[in-house]
């Protein structure tokens, strides 16, 4: 038994030593550093939004004990996702990994100082995908008991493999640690690269659910829409003929029951788009068509 323990500790301690060649130390806030996973080998590094509280003088700890400067690429507070740009290059990145499940063996490791730390735990919780407060969509429900110590949000959750399944975040949900999974960093991180942000959708309505009357909802096939309390003047759904009262049932072939639907569908690729929506107005459908402005 004890030959299995020792064995055990020595791959563990083999697989933060991996881990630790692509996590750097993140100084972008006043008080204690936090952590960052290397993204590319030319520089780029991923980490938490929310520890980045400027945008020049970030220093970056790199894992050969050097501290260089970097420059933020973009942030995407609703995802607490932002990407650095970093004065070096050779670095090592992550390799990345998918398909968590319930009792998993991981690490939380995370570069807070100038050497690596790290916890061990099992994934607790593995969900569908998610909409944060702020509005953000991430892929996957991902939550472990791992203790992420301070200093950690911005570090990898890493299989027993030396992979990661994503980066750990304090940042999301009232101060509870959660990991935002690779898939949701890749959709994040490229689009940060591209423009800067991350666009979405916009139809310049307030709306609320409400229940269809019976015979409308037998004949679209559903039983809730989204009531269009107010339409902002010069918006999208203004130009597109919506208005005061309608209420709002699909858009672009896909149904709107609730708010979460809507904006699902207010994605950044259909900005500048021309799509079809139906509403219901006066107890009748009538089709509509919008195009899909940006969220400034």
């Amino acid at each position: 038994m004890a030959d299995v323990l020792q064995s055990l500790s020595n791959d563990l301690a083999a697989t933060v030593e991996t881990a630790s060649q692509s996590l750097v130390r993140v100084e972008g806030r006043r008080r204690m550093a936090a952590s960052g996973i290397v993204w590319s080998a030319d520089g780029l590094v991923v980490t938490a939004n929310h520890v980045i509280e400027r945008d020049e003088n970030i220093g970056i700890g790199l894992p050969n004990g050097a501290v260089v400067n970097a420059s933020l690429i973009g942030r995407d507070p609703t995802t607490d996702i932002a990407i650095l740009k970093v004065q070096a290059n050779n670095l090592t990145p992550a390799v990345w990994a998918s398909d968590p499940k319930v009792g998993h063996l991981v690490l939380a490791v995370g570069r807070p100082d100038a050497t690596v730390q790290a916890t061990l735990g099992v994934v607790s919780a593995v969900g569908e995908a998610w909409r944060t407060g702020a509005g953000g969509t991430i892929d996957m429900y991902l939550q472990t008991d791992v203790v992420m110590y301070p200093g950690f949000s911005g570090g990898a959750l890493v299989t027993a493999g030396g992979q990661m399944f994503g980066m750990n975040t304090s940042g999301l949900a009232n101060g509870v640690s959660l990991t935002i999974p690779a898939a949701t960093l890749q959709r994040v991180a490229g689009a940060l690269q591209a423009h800067g942000r991350v666009r979405r959708g916009f139809l310049g309505v307030s709306a609320q659910p409400v229940r269809l009357a019976a015979n409308v909802a037998a004949q679209v096939g559903q039983e809730t829409g989204l009531l269009l309390a107010a339409v902002e003047a010069g918006s999208p759904a203004d130009q597109g003929g919506m208005f005061i009262g309608d209420t709002l049932i699909t858009l672009d072939g896909h149904a709107v029951r609730h708010m979460d639907d809507l904006m699902a569908v207010l994605s950044g690729d259909r900005v500048g788009k021309a799509v079809s929506g139906r509403v219901v107005r006066g107890g009748q459908v009538q089709e509509v068509s919008v195009t899909i402005g940006e969220r400034q």
